[in-house]
């Protein structure tokens, strides 16, 4: 793993998704079987999304779900295992929330409950419940 230092951050999205859909499948996210072309549309057609590059590497990202009005739902925040406890998720949340925050949208999430410490050290707290329907695969 490399120096937090060496990490920069991007808009820019990676020039292969393939690299994002390693990270998702690490992380045992990808039990929709997402495609690196469906990968690819979920991050562009977000409001906002952010990468972390160790060098050419993607090695995490963040994306806001939003109509940059109201509320912004920050999702898909992901670092490569390797990575992680390094400071780069809560470099993506602060630079996502500071999108959200320049343009008046208030950042929102939904997290599992193990997660709740984490975020509450960001500033969020607990406001809602949160539900899900199943995607149907079919």
């Amino acid at each position: 793993m490399a120096n937090a230092m060496t990490i920069h951050y991007t808009t820019k999205p990676p020039v292969d998704f393939l690299q994002l859909l390693r990270i998702y499948e690490l992380l045992g996210w990808n039990s929709l079987g997402l495609t690196v072309n469906e990968l690819a549309k979920m991050c562009t057609q977000s409001w906002y999304a952010i990468y972390a590059y160790d060098e050419e590497q993607l090695v995490g990202m963040g994306r806001i779900i939003s109509d940059g009005v109201i509320t912004g739902i920050i999702c898909g925040v992901c670092v490569l295992p390797s990575y992680q406890s390094s400071g780069i998720g809560k470099a993506l949340m602060e630079k996502m929330i500071d999108h959200c925050e320049t343009n008046r949208v208030i950042p929102q999430l939904m997290c599992v409950e193990s997660l709740e410490p984490y975020y509450e050290k960001l500033g969020f707290k607990k406001f809602s419940i949160g539900m899900t329907k199943n995607k149907s695969l079919g």
